[in-house]
């Protein structure tokens, strides 16, 4: 700085002397342009100029008086500043340096009381952009030391405030110190938010409830501000709460289970089933949310701070206003709630239901499932069967709707009348039909065909098929019918007897081989067996299946019904008897037989040698 700015003992502002000295250098230089021929002084001291105009004061002392009116600033420094303008897209900050920061606004947006004067904390960018500008930012001195201040916030349970920017999955996105924080959407109220969109951008209170140090994810609520001062509300109303209470409540939340209602500060639950006397599938069918409504206090536990209610205790229960001369043997309507495999329940009066059992769904002995005879919803009419006010118990049936079938069975189904009965399925023994609703039968295996040997029903019929039975026998007291199918028709076995008589040779087909034999079905009708060695051809190959060929009944027996066959024996018995007639025509006259004395006394030695050798002749054959 010249020393011609100062006056011997009087010194100016330090700051207007540089202004100064910065607009005397520029005249001088002006000057000094429109006066080039100038010469300097020769003789001019400029040491004793220097020396007196200085005043005793050296240039260090004053280069260090001017650095001391300004702060000491370094970048990436955080500093606190003065705010001295605020608009709607800056904020002007004051740091006390040579020039002032200009910040975007929206740093701040989580502080909407921003005002002039408030220190603020700043983060020194650049001391001096290209512009000549100090560059701040409030943002990164905020998340410099937010981390340190929302821990401090954790241990200290302290209250914060926060910027709710936007709206997640589950929750809200809060700006806290810098920080992006969650609120979850069960954190924002004591009661069900519905509707996040209503908070965003707006400025609440919060504790910091939880950080995750190694993600660094910090999570807020604002109900926990709440629920202190709830939790003593909750006591206060759970201390005067009695059994069989009634109170006024709001629907805060409906569930499958049941709905939470508001006492006015601690919620209460109604179960399903204390909602309505009936069945009720659905709560929202009853209530509606933020319906205010009355409700009974069953129960409460005050450790577990838990309140059971009823809204269906409010009104008597349905059995205490049944009609009173309803009675066993009475038809009532009423419509099916719910299916079973074993029944339905029919519900005659809203909470007054009865049991049809699926054995009193029809008179069949044949138990089905109570599918197949009605469903949800159906509209339908029964006769009481039991009835017990007491227990509140009711039984109903619908196949006394209809007459037993098996009162009047013999004169229906008479032992030998003929119908037309629905195969119903099989067993190894035989077929059981049905001849109408609860009316069964039986047809043993044995009575399906009079010639056909069937091992398996499957093989005669199918099932759900139409097939023509008549009555062999009646049960009555144990519902049971016995019938045939082959009694239809007259027994070919009568006119079997007089065919197939042993000797006499039949056309037949073989049907089926086995280790044993095979199968052969006669051109007249039924059914033989032949062995193995009846099978041989007269070319010594064995019989095959499928070949037509003559066969002999060697064996028939009615009473089994059992025709023994052989394809063999018709051309052996032919051959032998062939044999024996060559024989009888190559064989001698017989001699005359002598006749014999029984006299013993006259018996010789030539008689006995006389009887030896007729005795020999008669072995021979002669």
């Amino acid at each position: 700085m010249h020393p011609l700015l100062f006056k011997k003992g009087k010194a100016k502002s330090l700051f207007t002397c540089l202004i100064f000295n910065q607009v005397l250098c520029t005249t001088i230089f002006l000057f000094m342009s429109d006066f080039k021929n100038v010469q300097p002084l020769e003789d001019f001291d400029w040491e004793q100029f220097e020396s007196n105009s200085s005043a005793g004061v050296s240039k260090e002392e004053l280069t260090k008086a001017y650095d001391e009116t300004l702060n000491k600033v370094s970048e990436h420094q955080v500093v606190d500043g003065k705010v001295i303008s605020v608009d709607k897209k800056e904020v002007i900050v004051n740091i006390g340096y040579k020039s002032d920061g200009i910040i975007p606004a929206s740093e701040f947006r989580y502080n909407p009381d921003l005002k002039v004067g408030d220190i603020v904390e700043v983060y020194v960018e650049n001391q001096e952009d290209k512009k000549g500008q100090l560059l701040l930012s409030h943002k990164k001195a905020r998340m410099s030391k937010s981390w340190e201040r929302v821990n401090a916030a954790l241990d200290n349970e302290e209250v914060i405030q926060g910027y709710i920017k936007c709206r997640t999955k589950g929750g809200m996105i809060v700006d806290v110190f810098g920080i992006e924080a969650f609120l979850p959407g069960s954190q924002i109220d004591v009661h069900p938010i519905r509707d996040y969109d209503v908070f965003v951008g707006k400025t609440m209170e919060f504790k910091v409830v939880k950080i995750n140090q190694e993600f660094r994810n910090v999570v807020v609520s604002h109900k926990a501000l709440i629920e202190a001062e709830l939790e003593q509300q909750k006591k206060e109303i759970i201390s005067r709460l009695e059994k069989g209470q009634i109170l006024e409540g709001t629907v805060k939340n409906i569930t499958s289970y049941g709905v939470f209602v508001d006492l006015g500060g601690v919620d209460g639950l109604i179960h399903i089933t204390d909602l309505s006397w009936g069945r009720v599938s659905d709560p929202h069918e009853v209530v509606e949310l933020d319906q205010k409504i009355n409700v009974v206090i069953l129960d409460f536990d005050d450790e577990k701070k838990r309140i059971a209610l009823g809204l269906k205790q409010l009104t008597a229960h349905p059995w205490d206003a049944l009609d009173a001369d309803l009675k066993v043997g009475d038809r009532v309507k009423g419509k099916v709630v719910v299916i079973a495999d074993y029944g339905a329940f029919v519900e005659i009066a809203p909470g007054v239901e009865g049991l049809i059992h699926v054995s009193e769904m029809s008179w069949s002995q044949h138990l089905r499932s109570a599918q197949e005879f009605m469903h949800v919803g159906d509209e339908v009419e029964a006769v009481i069967l039991t009835l017990d006010r007491e227990e509140r118990k009711m039984s109903l049936g619908i196949k006394q709707l209809k007459d037993d079938p098996w009162e009047s069975i013999e004169d229906k189904y008479p032992i030998g009348s003929k119908h037309t009965a629905r195969v119903r399925n099989f067993t190894n023994f035989g077929i059981f039909v049905e001849l109408e609703e609860g009316v069964d039968g039986l047809i043993h295996i044995s009575d399906l065909s009079w010639t056909k040997k069937v091992k398996h029903p499957s093989e005669f019929t199918q099932v759900g098929a139409e097939i023509e039975v008549i009555v062999l026998e009646i049960d009555k007291e144990n519902r049971r019918l016995s019938l045939g199918h082959k009694q239809l028709e007259d027994n070919p076995w009568d006119a079997y007897e007089t065919l197939y008589t042993p000797g006499s040779v039949h056309q037949g087909k073989i049907t089926e081989i086995m280790d044993k034999g095979a199968v052969i079905v006669l051109n007249e009708g039924g059914e033989g067996f032949a062995t193995p060695k009846h099978l041989v051809k007269e070319d010594g190959t064995q019989a095959q299946l499928g070949e037509e060929l003559s066969f002999k009944v060697i064996e028939f027996v009615k009473d089994t019904k059992r025709i023994i066959l052989s394809h063999s024996r018709t051309f052996e018995d032919a051959k032998e008897e062939a044999k024996k007639a060559a024989r009888k025509q190559r064989a001698p006259k017989k001699e005359e037989t002598p006749a014999i004395n029984n006299v013993a006394a006259g018996t010789t030695l030539g008689d006995i040698d006389a009887l030896a050798e007729l005795k020999a002749k008669l072995e021979k054959g002669e």
